[in-house]
């Protein structure tokens, strides 16, 4: 897991996968170390971001980004040590949240890039809750979701980064939130540690009626990570005027054609008409990256008080990151995963 001064290991995309990815998606290769030229700076990557998003850039697909190039560094957001700087506002020894991608050295020019400072206290956590993850929990929420006191929220992936913080968010603002989870352990979680009222697991006999029962007046805000079959559980319980923030799908991700069975469209369409719902997706800074500065002074707040908890689910070694990616698209995760590369 050590790093050389001299030479560069990184994970490029060696082919786009047919389905799930697998050990021949991601090939490790080690070169020399970048040089940083005139307005450059060379990061060392510390900690890199392993994101369901990032299934979407292996594909060449049409997306909202443009994919990964065959042989090109696959792209992940890092913190990262910054080993020597042409750029104003950086020095070398601060630390930066950037995205370095999935490799031990990177060069940047600074855009995009935010400097934690020299020491900060959790740098690893601005991968998660105080980054990308918390700020899409954050925005899917108080922007699309719009809670208010006394509502039910329901979060799918409730015990991921994500939704983990949605949840803690929602009951911050005095709502009612029901998590649904994956096996028995991570929805005890979810309602001992981060405080939901309840967490229903969707993998347990008699999903359905267990969700029914722990919505009982119905769901005003839906939070959609997953689909599939979760979907299909809450939609029938979805009250007039809800809203539907769609930050994710990750049971998705990885399918070849369409799931069996019926057309489901027109039922949400009709759905959707009768009940006056909101149903929007978001690319979170796209969308809402104007507000990070707002978001950034509420979440540290609520984490320094405690009101908002978080978990990671830290992995060693860049050589790991593949495996590691992959069960975390299968739900192997409990909390945010992050890869460590470097002491």
């Amino acid at each position: 897991m050590s790093q050389s001064d001299t030479k560069n290991r990184k994970l490029t995309l060696a082919e786009r996968p047919k389905g799930a990815p697998d050990e021949n998606t991601l090939k490790l290769e080690t070169t020399d170390r970048p040089e940083p030229g005139k307005g450059q700076m060379l990061l060392r990557n510390i900690y890199l971001s392993l994101d369901p998003y990032m299934r979407g850039r292996m594909s060449d697909a049409p997306s909202y980004a443009n994919p990964v190039e065959i042989g090109d560094v696959m792209v992940g957001g890092t913190v990262s040590q910054v080993v020597t700087s042409d750029v104003d506002g950086f020095e070398a020894g601060d630390w930066v949240s950037a995205f370095g991608g999935w490799q031990d050295y990177a060069l940047s020019d600074g855009k995009g890039v935010i400097n934690l400072g020299k020491s900060p206290e959790n740098p690893s956590w601005a991968l998660g809750v105080l980054g990308m993850p918390g700020l899409t929990a954050w925005a899917g929420l108080t922007q699309i979701g719009q809670p208010q006191k006394g509502e039910t929220l329901v979060v799918a992936a409730a015990s991921g980064p994500v939704g983990a913080t949605v949840g803690q968010i929602g009951k911050i603002m005095g709502c009612r939130v029901v998590g649904i989870a994956g096996g028995p352990e991570k929805c005890t979680h979810v309602v001992d540690n981060l405080g939901f009222d309840a967490c229903i697991d969707h993998k347990a006999d008699g999903f359905e009626d267990a969700l029914k029962q722990a919505a009982p007046d119905g769901i005003d805000i839906y939070f959609e990570n997953v689909g599939g079959k979760v979907f299909d559980a809450v939609m029938p319980l979805l009250n007039t005027s809800a809203r539907i923030p769609v930050c994710g799908l990750v049971s998705q991700y990885n399918a070849t054609s369409l799931p069996d069975g019926p057309d489901r469209l027109n039922l949400l369409l009709g759905t959707i008409l009768r009940k006056r719902m909101t149903m929007r997706g978001f690319i979170v800074f796209d969308d809402f990256g104007h507000l990070y500065g707002e978001f950034a002074g509420q979440m540290q707040s609520w984490v320094k008080e405690g009101k908002v908890k978080y978990r990671e689910d830290m992995i060693e070694g860049l050589e790991n990151a593949p495996a590691a990616f992959i069960g975390m698209l299968k739900g192997e995760n409990f909390g945010k995963r992050v890869v460590k590369l470097a002491d």
